[in-house]
């Protein structure tokens, strides 16, 4: 279900505005974003998880959902500190909050 309008504040980004979103889902961004960006630390497969929290995993959409507070709060916004190697677009980071803040 999508809002109309979301008026939260990630950081001191601007509002999204869900209704001029592009449609974005689990299957057409937010499953290849976490293979890509996330899941070499937070797979409960991955051999070497850097010291990521192993309460924090990233196996599939349930648990995106799950995190999905914490991962507005680290990985989107003015001051984003995940992933730690950096390498995500601006584009990709509006991406995944248009996911997480219109898609539930």
């Amino acid at each position: 279900m999508r809002a109309a309008i979301l008026l939260v504040l990630v950081g001191c980004a601007e509002p999204v505005i869900c209704d001029d979103a592009p449609p974005t889902t689990w299957d057409n961004f937010g499953a290849g974003f976490i293979t890509e960006n996330c899941q070499s630390c937070h797979a409960s497969t991955s051999s070497n998880r850097y010291d990521a929290p192993v309460d924090v995993l990233f196996d599939g959409e349930d648990d995106l959902w799950e995190h999905s507070a914490d991962i507005l709060n680290v990985a989107t916004g003015d001051r984003p500190i995940m992933p730690p190697r950096g390498g995500v677009s601006e584009a990709d980071r509006e991406r995944l909050e248009i996911l997480l803040q219109c898609s539930q």
